[in-house]
């Protein structure tokens, strides 16, 4: 309410009238309000869905005509159309990889006609090689299966006469090269004594980072847990993990109670039935796994924690570090994790140096 009155003392001061509303108008108010800064996230939605509800009503005048879509954008939405009606690719795959396809269609056609048909394995290789340097290894190897399913979807549809996903370099990859990011147990404390628990949205955080820090849960498994998924009698979460596998973990006492305390005093009304809503309009769950991702990444900025790595990732590799710190088998940790094969609960070995250091080999010559 205080961005529409805002809004509503502003179109006085400019003499305009409610019919006068477009979007030009909505977005001379943001930069007259917010000229230094950002405006907070609710202010541009909340006032694109007033003006689209006058436009439903008949009161405001009506948008001006959409721009056709280039032949780059045309091709593209028909992949997504096919991703998501054909192959039924979750929402934010989806993103991901039409992302990709659209970098390359832009680099090699412009806002000019594509013709597909010219694509060489020089093109595909040459692409993927520039791309590949300007990011990090997961995300060279996400580039690189987009880049391959979009050159499918082409021969698949007849719009080029050779198999070009085989053009596409692969990532190198060695099983067990890395070392998971991980927080110490004090670490992963201070991040949740210092989640400010004294606003409505600071509770829903904490009852979220306890999920991530105690249960390891994944941030979309956070994202699409619903309020049926919680067994308050027999205290226990169904998780909605990867592949649509579904796995029962027990509600542990500190994480039933944040939830619960959210769900009774600080969750706002809405029909939607996800757990966790957003704070600022519309009324309904997170959209995607990066919102929970970037609350973990503020979390950490607040309580002074420093890591190279800031993702939702980082507290499920934490809680796996200390189940296998206090005793508990790679078994054990993988049945909680929800890893489907042995070798992903494999790599937490690499961190118990104490364990391992009788297993290394002296050095000839060295001390005893």
């Amino acid at each position: 309410m205080t961005v529409l009155a805002a809004f509503g003392r502003r179109l006085e001061r400019w003499a305009l009238r409610v019919e006068d509303l477009d979007e030009d108008v909505v977005d001379r108010f943001v930069r007259k309000t917010y000229p230094e800064r950002r405006p907070p996230r609710p202010v541009r939605p909340t006032l694109r869905r007033l003006l689209a509800m006058l436009r439903d009503m008949g009161i405001a005048r009506p948008g001006s005509e959409t721009q056709p879509l280039s032949p780059a954008e045309q091709l593209l939405s028909e992949y997504k159309h096919f991703l998501v009606k054909e192959r039924a690719i979750s929402t934010s795959t989806v993103d991901r990889w039409s992302r990709v396809a659209l970098r390359f269609l832009i680099e090699r056609f412009g806002s000019g006609p594509v013709d597909t048909g010219t694509f060489t394995a020089s093109d595909i290789t040459g692409f993927v090689q520039r791309q590949s340097h300007l990011h990090g290894h997961s995300m060279a190897r996400s580039l690189v299966v987009g880049m391959r399913s979009f050159l499918r979807y082409l021969e698949y549809k007849g719009l080029t006469a050779l198999s070009l996903d085989k053009a596409v370099p692969a990532v190198a990859t060695w099983t067990m090269s890395t070392l998971p990011k991980y927080l110490s147990f004090e670490q992963v404390q201070t991040v949740l004594d210092h989640c400010d628990r004294s606003t409505k949205a600071g509770r829903r955080n904490h009852a979220i980072l306890l999920l991530l820090a105690r249960l390891g849960l994944r941030a979309g498994e956070v994202v699409k847990l619903e309020l049926e998924d919680i067994d308050w009698d027999n205290a226990l979460i169904t998780i909605s993990g990867k592949g649509g596998q579904r796995a029962q973990l027990p509600l542990l006492p500190d994480v039933g109670r944040a939830i619960a305390e959210y769900l009774h005093g600080d969750r706002p009304p809405s029909s939607c039935r996800r757990v966790f809503i957003r704070d600022y309009a519309p009324r309904t769950g997170f959209g995607r796994p990066v919102a929970i991702a970037n609350l973990v990444k503020r979390a950490l900025e607040r309580a002074g924690v420093e890591s190279a790595h800031k993702g939702a990732h980082l507290l499920r590799h934490s809680l796996a570090t200390h189940m296998l710190a206090k005793g508990a088998s790679l078994g054990e940790i993988g049945e909680i994790l929800r890893h489907r094969s042995t070798d992903t609960t494999a790599i937490y070995a690499k961190v118990e140096l104490e364990a391992l250091r009788p297993l290394a080999m002296r050095w000839p010559g060295g001390m005893e």
